[in-house]
């Protein structure tokens, strides 16, 4: 048996999360070909790497199918209800910053604010007959938001990709979204609502708490967040 850390399977997360590891003596590589989810782990015995995409670590974490998971803020708390009883965040790794807000149209010169916004939504709905849709794809995080912060009168519009260009595209009033730069937002000639910071996001390295442990898992994971300088 070994511990089973969980890291995303491709790109700049990927690159860095090993860069991460890698700095603390602990080295973490793909095995085979680029189609293959194979991973070695060298610097500290009884580890052992699984390679998923970003999106699946929280479910994987929460299910206790793995001990250690590295994935983003945002998608822990969009994914998990109650997300604190099931993982622990161990530490910030310090990279895939991005923030989730709340953005409409730049020409609407009239709303800055969540209290505009919930204004505008019930003009909107008077004006047209239907609720104002918020195109995202993080629905348990923007409706927390929103409820706590008064904003009624709206529905929530699914969007999986390029969620800036539905406002332009008609299917959408306004989005939430992650953002790293704010370039793709202006470049689609949308704003972000002064009070529209729901969350700031970045890698983060979570422990399930759900996943058991065995007398010699327990040592192997003790020994690696010695390592890597994490309780």
């Amino acid at each position: 048996m070994s511990v089973k850390l969980g890291v995303p399977s491709k790109g700049r997360l990927m690159e860095k999360t090993f860069e991460w590891f890698g700095d603390r003596g602990v080295t973490l590589s793909r095995t085979g070909s680029d189609r293959e989810y194979a991973g070695a782990v060298e610097g500290v015995d009884g580890i052992e790497l699984v390679l998923l995409s970003a999106g699946e670590i929280p479910r994987e974490l929460a299910a206790g199918r793995i001990h250690l998971g590295v994935t983003g803020t945002d998608l822990i708390r969009e994914k998990l209800g109650q997300w604190d009883q099931q993982v622990e965040p161990l530490a910030e790794l310090g990279f895939g910053h991005a923030d989730l807000i709340i953005a409409v149209p730049g020409f609407w010169v009239d709303v800055d604010t969540l209290d505009d916004l919930d204004a505008a939504a019930a003009a909107f709905r008077a004006r047209h007959g239907f609720r104002l849709r918020i195109a995202t794809k993080y629905h348990r995080l923007v409706r927390d938001f929103l409820r706590e912060n008064g904003v009624a009168d709206y529905q929530l519009v699914d969007s999986q990709g390029a969620t800036e260009g539905t406002v332009k595209n008609e299917t959408a009033e306004a989005v939430a979204d992650i953002t790293s730069t704010g370039d793709t937002l202006r470049a689609n000639h949308l704003k972000i609502l002064s009070d529209g910071l729901m969350l700031k996001s970045q890698a983060t390295l979570f422990r399930s708490r759900k996943a058991a442990l065995s007398d010699e898992e327990r040592t192997a994971l003790k020994t690696l967040c010695a390592k890597l300088r994490v309780d």
